[in-house]
């Protein structure tokens, strides 16, 4: 019997499908774009070869999805006498996925973590679904699960980074992270968790210089992975004050590369929206985002995804923001168990505020999102990512003027800026609290370290 790289035994007999099953396992958690060349080996009726295929059509994020997966999936199904143990469970767990049973999917993961610890695919694949539902715990349990027995692997301490940095763990979180970076420096996931220990830390000139001097390393990566640590970047720019730059990365780094993936567009729609919250002329830049959103009416894949081309649709002037609007209430309803009650409680509510934001209907805007708030872990997404949606509430509260609202966003700004008082960003916008409270404008302003 072969093995893959990582010394896991796979159930093939052609050397070439070995070749393209590593192609897979070894892209995935390098977030290489070759994982994709496992389609290459589609023909192969293996059991894990059909299952590898069926979770890459997955990722497509996308209405189709399933639907694409689905035969996939049956072929390993049906073959999976065949295999072994482990790629059973694997298969297992993407049939879970397939079938919208992402609890299902996460507790196999577990099993796997645990029984056959160097499977680093279903390890990786384990922590996106707890990612997407909030579990910032069980991300974290995965990736400590497998350590002592893949230590040797850079990538898993990469994951075992973003892992802790989820759970507010930032020392451990940095420590992992420069861990695997020591080991590999092309180690993007690494990157990415260290931004975001960074970006958490106020360290923002430091979290620039450090994603600059390591994206040369950016080659070869997946769509989503190359764009969202430039997202990084332009985050780490708008808050600097940096505003041309910012948007020179949103035109020649985060949009453009895949324009028709979920992930490149959801990166897209909240860069756009950080501008215009920052006080930057966004141009008509997004007319050509929603050109592409109008084909997400129907997905409802997950409700963060929805959410932001929501958004996007309502700030381009399209009236296909009202018909997804009606899409989310009418779906929420009859979304899988697993999901369910994070597209009612969360996903609802939010995507009223969100609409009523876009079209400046403020009161609308905190009466919706200010019911979401308190619950918007459960739709997934990371804090820096979430953080767009505080970031609309408070502009609400500041727009809507009243004692109430403002006394509100004195008491947001301030704790941000608290934690990062290099932002230029927030210190202006803190300023403009302060002035409409009759304060002085300097009250709020940390003192130079």
């Amino acid at each position: 019997m072969h093995t893959d790289s990582l010394g896991n035994p796979v159930s093939v007999g052609d050397a070439a499908s070995v070749r393209l099953l590593d192609d897979f396992v070894m892209g995935f958690i390098a977030c290489e774009a070759r994982a994709a060349n496992v389609l290459s080996a589609a023909q192969d009726t293996s059991p894990i070869v059909q299952a590898y295929c069926a979770a890459l059509h997955m990722f497509a994020e996308s209405r189709d999805a399933v639907a694409n997966a689905r035969p996939f999936i049956a072929r390993a199904q049906s073959g999976a006498a065949r295999a072994t143990p482990r790629e059973r469970r694997f298969i297992a767990a993407v049939a879970a996925w397939v079938a919208g049973d992402i609890a299902q999917a996460i507790r196999l993961h577990q099993e796997q973590a645990r029984e056959f610890p160097r499977d680093l695919a279903s390890l990786k694949l384990g922590q996106y679904h707890c990612f997407n539902t909030g579990d910032c715990p069980g991300m974290l349990r995965l990736a400590l699960a497998v350590l002592p027995a893949a230590a040797d692997v850079p990538y898993v301490h990469g994951m075992a980074a973003f892992g802790y940095e989820q759970c507010h763990l930032m020392r451990e979180a940095e420590t992992s992270a420069r861990r695997a970076i020591a080991m590999c420096r092309k180690e993007p996931w690494a990157h990415h968790g260290l931004a975001h220990v960074m970006l958490t830390e106020g360290r923002l000139g430091e979290g620039l210089a450090f994603m600059q001097g390591v994206s040369d390393t950016w080659t070869d990566l997946n769509s989503f992975m190359v764009t969202h640590n430039w997202w990084h970047v332009a985050l780490f720019l708008i808050d600097l004050g940096r505003d041309a730059e910012a948007l020179a990365v949103y035109d020649d780094e985060v949009w453009g590369v895949v324009k028709a993936y979920s992930q490149d567009q959801i990166g897209a729609a909240s860069l756009l929206a950080r501008f215009e919250l920052a006080g930057i002329d966004v141009g008509e830049r997004w007319q050509d985002l929603a050109d592409h959103l109008v084909q997400r009416l129907d997905d409802h894949v997950l409700p963060f995804l929805d959410l932001q081309y929501l958004y996007g649709l309502a700030r381009a002037g399209r009236p296909e923001a009202d018909t997804l609007l009606r899409n989310i209430e009418a779906f929420a309803p009859r979304a899988p168990v697993s999901t369910r009650a994070a597209w009612q409680h969360v996903g609802v509510p939010a995507a009223h505020g969100l609409r009523a934001h876009a079209r400046g209907d403020h009161a609308g805007a905190i009466e919706g999102l200010g019911l979401a708030l308190p619950r918007l872990i459960e739709i997934g997404g990371s804090h820096a990512q979430r953080d767009l949606f505080e970031q609309v509430y408070l502009d609400a509260l500041v727009r809507c003027g009243t004692a109430t609202a403002l006394a509100g966003a004195q008491g947001i700004l301030q704790q941000q800026l608290n934690g990062q008082p290099e932002s230029l960003r927030l210190r202006r916008q803190n300023a403009a609290v302060y002035r409409a409270l009759g304060l002085p404008a300097t009250s709020g302003t940390p003192a130079p370290a």
